[in-house]
């Protein structure tokens, strides 16, 4: 009766206490997910579907909560393949699902949104809408997770759980994932990843860190107030430019004078509006600008001075400050559970050769991706894009900016790769990065 009580426990352990993987497929064969993933995405019919999916959205870019045709586009392609989606999702979101429609669910997530900018490129599929152009990679990271979409669909039968395909809107400035989010879009998910293409890095790399890898972000804009005048009696007024321009130099010194130099921290003024004539002191002065930080704790404590700062030194002129946050605009740090951070290391380093797998510091940069990671655990890479025989690839949000195409396949393996393997991980994966959970605003 003993034996067989031991039999019993050693049986409950191994079923349910050891990761799936473990019984499921062998450590050699789920290092060939990555590897296999990347040659059925390189297939030339597949490479080429991608490339013309991602000039057709670049030719029409929509701005945040106005990506309908872009949507309607990929719930065209979504009924093609036969996967499932709910829409609207946030206005013009999309989220199909892939495999069995049963626990465990992973996401996969691309922004669909283009930038006010004319573009200055020449080419075949240049934007057609005057004033707005995808300077940012969206519509190729639609087009990445599109094939990812087709080869997952294509292996739907290996996957031990669900993908749930994000198609976010409105990731440039508007919170397009905080809407999602507000809809529902992430019960039972249980991890998100996305990529963000950069012409930092080479072709056929990727780049990445565990912890921080992008700050919060949050804006200010201050109206400084006194009393206007003729500039050639200045006794006779309060002047807010003087005000302002003190205000300007005194934030300055937030940075430099009270942050911790290992804690990194932006305050920046970008905008300075006041008078219309040469010889007028006018009534107000209204400044702007941006601050960011890596953590809760100093872009909160940033949040403080700079109100401080303002209203006083405006006191010390003589002048009444307003001050605005737009609270509902700040953006929390980008964090990359520590957990799927290994995952991530693992999945690239199969597919890509561990060389190819790099390092990055942290950027002063912020994403709405942020607020997906404060709910469950996520992760954030970059996928590079370099090639100097090929041409120069500007940064983001360039008039210039150009995406190099033969990346495509290595993003949707990407993306792939990663959620089919967590799916067969999942018992080790979740019970780990559940405790990583990273808590921001």
């Amino acid at each position: 009766m003993g034996i067989c009580k031991f039999v019993s426990v050693i049986l409950i352990f191994t079923l349910f206490c050891l990761p799936i993987s473990i019984y499921s497929l062998s450590s050699t064969e789920l290092s060939e997910i990555p590897t296999n993933f990347l040659n059925y995405a390189q297939k030339p019919e597949l490479a080429k579907w991608m490339v013309d999916v991602r000039r057709k959205i670049h030719e029409n870019p929509e701005l945040g909560f106005e990506e309908f045709e872009t949507s309607k586009l990929i719930r065209e392609e979504l009924d093609e393949m036969g996967i499932v989606y709910k829409h609207p999702i946030a206005v013009t979101g999309v989220i199909g699902y892939v495999g069995s429609g049963e626990p465990p669910f992973v996401a996969l997530r691309a922004d669909m949104d283009a930038l006010p900018l004319q573009e200055m490129v020449e080419w075949d599929y240049k934007s057609k809408i005057p004033g707005k152009m995808h300077a940012c990679g969206h519509d190729a990271h639609v087009a990445m997770l599109l094939g990812a979409a087709r080869i997952l669909q294509n292996h739907r039968q290996e996957l031990k759980g669900t993908v749930a395909l994000f198609f976010q809107p409105a990731e440039e400035g508007a919170g397009g994932s905080k809407k999602m989010i507000e809809a529902g879009a992430l019960q039972n998910i249980d991890a998100i990843f996305a990529l963000h293409v950069t012409a930092r890095i080479r072709a056929g790399s990727v780049s990445t860190r565990p912890g921080p890898i992008l700050a919060g972000c949050g804006m200010f804009e201050a109206v400084i107030s006194g009393k206007g005048g003729h500039a050639a009696i200045p006794q006779h007024t309060i002047d807010p430019i003087l005000a302002a321009s003190n205000v300007v130099l005194s934030l300055q010194q937030l940075v430099s004078r009270e942050a911790d130099p290992l804690d990194s921290q932006v305050v920046t003024v970008a905008k300075f509006h006041g008078g219309g004539a040469f010889n007028v002191i006018p009534d107000s002065v209204t400044i702007g600008g941006t601050f960011r930080a890596l953590s809760k704790e100093s872009l909160v404590n940033l949040m403080h001075r700079i109100e401080q700062v303002i209203v006083a030194q405006a006191a010390v002129n003589r002048c009444n400050a307003t001050v605005d946050f737009f609270e509902d605009d700040l953006y929390s740090v980008t964090y990359n559970n520590e957990v799927l951070h290994q995952h991530f290391i693992n999945v690239a380093g199969d597919m890509l050769g561990a060389e190819r797998v790099q390092d990055m510091k942290t950027i002063m940069g912020s994403e709405d991706f942020s607020f997906f990671s404060e709910q469950i655990p996520g992760y954030f890479f970059f996928l590079g894009m370099k090639n100097e025989s090929l041409r120069k690839f500007e940064t983001a949000h360039s008039p210039y900016f150009t995406i190099n195409e033969g990346v495509l396949s290595y993003g949707a393996a990407l993306h792939a790769s990663l959620a089919t393997r967590y799916l067969l991980e999942f018992e080790a994966l979740s019970h780990l990065s559940k405790r990583n959970v990273h808590d921001e605003l």
